[in-house]
């Protein structure tokens, strides 16, 4: 039986001890391109996924499947951060960090939220109150961005095929390279990136991928669920890239003494938009607003970025927009 042509590349990762080898960059960006074809024998598919499992994904894997599947896609307007949300929420709380990104946006820096959150509803139920828009596809964002500096674009609108290639954690029961992937996607083609892991060792993986992909500022953190939200009580090591080279730092905690979980059994997402109004009072959770924000305005040059995000905290406009 003639191998399919992405059974080559399976191929190369399982000849076995001594023969296998990792694929290259542009071995990577052409399995993607035939996984996303629609083409590729789902058996092939399958095995190429679980072999890179096992194996551990390079960063110029990463780098190939992320360019290949953000070339397949429509141009989009350029934002000036990307703002990947691909966790399941167990371990989250609140999406807090979603009044982060409209601090952002507000203090007139675009911002394109792009996810998929599995069972997990509360990140896209919490979008409406805050007034942050939801594209049907990439055309919609580029509208709905230009009006309001911010728009959340669904995995599934923006990349069908990708999609389809993340939901096969349902039927292989494991997580795939594909759920790093969507995080290094950066649709819109920003400069500068945010994103979060629940694994630290992916934050060094997700460094290298995004320096070879020329991205030009980067800031990964082991965030609430693996989103990109820090703990305000905790100090915080930061990985990354600043001016495209490798950056790394530790963030003192905001309350040092508080001794709160993210994942503190709050369900509501009223308390969001009660928390942006003011009608809501919560120390604990706004110092997670403040320092994620804090963070994503370090990766976009802010030079005093806690008392930056502080200033758009106390001045924001508490109705969201229509």
């Amino acid at each position: 039986m003639t191998a399919t042509p992405l059974g080559a590349h399976v191929r190369t990762l399982a000849r076995g001890p001594g023969r296998s080898r990792a694929l290259t960059r542009d071995e990577a960006e052409d399995a993607m391109r035939l996984m996303l074809s629609g083409n590729a024998d789902p058996h092939a598919i399958g095995a190429l996924l679980m072999l890179l499992r096992m194996k551990g994904e390079t960063a110029d894997e990463i780098a190939g499947f992320a360019h290949s599947a953000q070339q397949a896609m429509p141009r989009m307007p350029q934002p000036a951060l990307d703002w990947p949300s691909y966790a399941a929420g167990r371990t989250r709380g609140l999406p807090w960090f979603l009044l982060s990104a409209r601090l952002v946006a507000d203090a007139g820096h675009t911002v394109l939220l792009h996810g998929w959150n599995g069972a997990d509803g509360a990140v896209r139920a919490g979008l409406a109150p805050l007034g942050i828009p939801v594209a049907d596809d990439p055309g919609d964002a580029d509208r709905l961005i230009r009006a309001r500096d911010i728009v959340y674009l669904p995995l599934e609108r923006m990349s069908p095929a990708l999609f389809g290639l993340l939901r096969l954690r349902d039927v292989l029961h494991l997580r795939s390279c594909v759920n790093t992937v969507c995080r290094m996607l950066n649709p819109g083609r920003a400069p500068c990136s945010v994103q979060g892991v629940f694994h630290p060792p992916y934050r060094l993986l997700q460094q290298d991928a995004a320096q070879i992909l020329g991205l030009r500022a980067l800031t990964v953190i082991k965030g609430g669920g693996g989103e990109f939200e820090r703990h305000p009580a905790k100090a915080i090591e930061g990985f990354g890239l600043r001016d495209g080279q490798p950056w790394d730092d530790i963030i003192p905690p905001l309350r040092p003494e508080d001794t709160r979980r993210l994942d503190d059994g709050e369900t509501d997402p009223a308390r969001l938009n009660a928390i942006w109004q003011g009608t809501l009072t919560d120390a604990f959770a706004e110092a997670t607003v403040i320092g994620t924000a804090a963070l994503a305005l370090s990766t976009l040059g802010e030079q005093a970025p806690r008392e930056a995000a502080q200033a758009l905290w106390a001045r924001r406009v508490v109705s969201a927009p229509n």
